[in-house]
């Protein structure tokens, strides 16, 4: 099974591979990739041993080459397509992230409970009732789900989505979802990291 952690600083330096080939640099050493994603060089290495990549002694890693890899290890042969359920302000931003940075991942469909909501597009994806959900998410074939609603709705729209035919959720509610076994679930809680910075901020040496 592959490593939680170790595709998460895949994906990671993804990002500053792309950075560093949009300001026209072609090759970097492990220790340059290392210092701007905030790990160690043998972390690096790692990871791209475990996609099948190594760099040279005396001139480090082709960037370009390194891109394809990753964006070949990460995504599937067409885009990830995702439905988002909530659209308030954190779905909102969400929604804009996604329309701007994102290629390979598509939210094809938005659902919400408020009927002024209903067929509207925001940053290009049109809201659905959270009534048509079921319907909307096997008519586009879609797989996975992003829950942005209170902790009190989430746990009700996770089971909506997973008779849906949803099988990974990335859950934005402050509360953990009770799901059975074949569903994977990302919980991100901004408030617990929010507290976590500000405690290590107050603590510091």
């Amino acid at each position: 099974m592959t490593p939680q952690k170790t595709i998460e600083r895949i994906s990671l330096y993804r990002r500053v591979v792309s950075d560093l080939l949009a300001k026209g640099k072609n090759r970097a050493y492990s220790h340059e990739i290392a210092k701007l994603a905030g790990v160690k060089s043998s972390q690096v290495r790692h990871g791209f041993m475990f996609i099948g990549t190594n760099g040279k002694a005396n001139s480090g890693y082709d960037l370009r080459e390194l891109q394809g890899r990753i964006e070949g290890f990460l995504t599937a042969d067409k885009p990830d397509s995702y439905c988002i359920v909530g659209i308030g302000n954190l779905g909102r931003a969400v929604l804009a992230f996604f329309h701007a940075r994102h290629k390979n991942l598509e939210i094809k469909a938005a659902f919400d409970k408020d009927p002024a909501l209903k067929n509207r597009v925001f940053h290009g994806c049109r809201c659905y009732s959270i009534d048509d959900a079921k319907e909307v998410i096997r008519k586009e074939g879609i797989s996975l789900g992003i829950i942005a609603v209170p902790a009190e709705q989430a746990q009700a729209v996770a089971q909506i989505l997973i008779e849906a035919g949803i099988r990974g959720i990335v859950n934005f509610a402050p509360v953990p979802l009770k799901l059975g076994q074949g569903i994977v679930v990302e919980n991100v809680d901004l408030a617990m990291y929010l507290e976590k910075v500000a405690f290590f901020t107050r603590n510091v040496s």
